[in-house]
This record gives C-alpha cells, sequence and structure tokens, in this order.
C-alpha cells in the first residue's frame, strides 16, 4: 500500500516538474568607453566588443558583449551617457575610459572624479565592474603620468571592483598592432588586447552572482 502512494506521488511530481534542464541566462556584457572600445579605424568584427565575445564563447561562455565606445570621448562626455548607454539587465560593464582626457591634458583630478562619479552609480545599479586602467604619454612630463597613472588603481580599491591595469598593455608602442596614427590598435593589436585582458574577464564572470 505505502508503495502505491509513493508511486503516486513520484508520477504527480513528474507531471508537475520539467524534465528537461533550465538554460542559464545569458551573461549580457557593455564594453563602455572612447574608441578604444568603439573600434575605430577597423572593419566590422574586428573591434574589441566582437572579438571578447568572440573570444569567451570559444571557451564555453554564453555571453553577449555590447560596444557602447564612442570615439573622442572623454570621462565627461562617458558620465554623461552612463545611464542610456548600460541597459538595464547588464551582468557586467568593462569600463575603459580616459585616454582622451590624457592625451588633452586635462586635470587627472578630474578624470578621477568623473570616473568616482560612474563606478558610484553602477554600484548603485548593482552592476559589476571591471575597470580598464590608461597611462600617460611620457611627454606629458613624469608628474602628470603619476597623478593620471595611480587614479585607475585607487578607484578600483575604493570600489571594490575588477581591476586591468592597463588596456593597450603589449600594444602601446608597438607599430606593427597600430594603425598608422600610432594611437590606436589595429586588427592585430586586438587580438592582442583580447588575448591579455580575457583571464580577467573570465575571472569577473565567475564572480557574478548565480543566475538562474
Amino acid at each position: 500500500m505505502a508503495f502505491k502512494h509513493l508511486a503516486a506521488f513520484v508520477a504527480l511530481f513528474l507531471a508537475v516538474v520539467p524534465t528537461s534542464p533550465v538554460r542559464a541566462e545569458q551573461v549580457q556584457i557593455v564594453g563602455f568607453g572612447d574608441s578604444l572600445t568603439a573600434g575605430f579605424g577597423l572593419a566590422p568584427g574586428e573591434g574589441f566588443t566582437d572579438r571578447l565575445q568572440t573570444a569567451l564563447r570559444a571557451k564555453g561562455y554564453d555571453v553577449a558583449v555590447a560596444n557602447a565606445g564612442v570615439s573622442g570621448d572623454t570621462s565627461s562626455g562617458g558620465l554623461a551617457r552612463l545611464d542610456w548607454s548600460v541597459p538595464d539587465g547588464t551582468k557586467l560593464v568593462i569600463l575603459e575610459i580616459g585616454a582622451n582626457d590624457m592625451l588633452r591634458g586635462i586635470d587627472p583630478q578630474m578624470v578621477e572624479d568623473n570616473l568616482d562619479k560612474m563606478l558610484a552609480r553602477l554600484k548603485e545599479r548593482n552592476i559589476p565592474v571591471l575597470l580598464a586602467g590608461m597611462l600617460a604619454a611620457p611627454n606629458l612630463g613624469r608628474a602628470y603620468g603619476e597623478a593620471f597613472g595611480t587614479l585607475y588603481p585607487r578607484l578600483a580599491e575604493k570600489y571594490g571592483v575588477a581591476f586591468y591595469p592597463f588596456f593597450l598593455d603589449g600594444v602601446a608602442g608597438n607599430p606593427a598592432l597600430q594603425l598608422e596614427d600610432k594611437m590606436h590598435p589595429n586588427a592585430k593589436g586586438i587580438d592582442v588586447i583580447v588575448e591579455r585582458i580575457l583571464p580577467a574577464v573570465e575571472k569577473a564572470i565567475k564572480a557574478l552572482p548565480a543566475r538562474s
């Protein structure tokens, strides 16, 4: 008798519980930044967000990497458009901005203040961040270089976000990996950037809250 009741319970359980596995939600990532994120001078599919998405999917991650890069954007411009550039449902932002501020010699304190507000806003929205740092060009002098270069790790520590020290690591100063302007990466340069930042992105994805 007890067996009959157990069999009936199992049959009822199987009738109301789906037998197929529940698919995990796709991870929506936004690459937010300037021309380095936007893919300045590159053909479709060669930009940072496209190549990063391809690399992540090749490693088995179910991700979509959106391009929210605007060529010529400064940290002030980025702050002004942050909310509408990062939609609800975003699970991770790769924040890469500040190079144009540096090239224009903008006060590093202003850059830090703008980035601080961006990080505060993303924290308020509960969106994790991978902050990609930038270094100043040597011709701007030692004092400016130190003030600019230290603001990124300082903010990463303040907000407890993932940090990648130098977005152009391995590309800056290498003409073979740059466009003719000697500033922006070419397609091969983008591949180097993606290869080097990939472990940090993977780590950030694995640290995300569990998804249903």
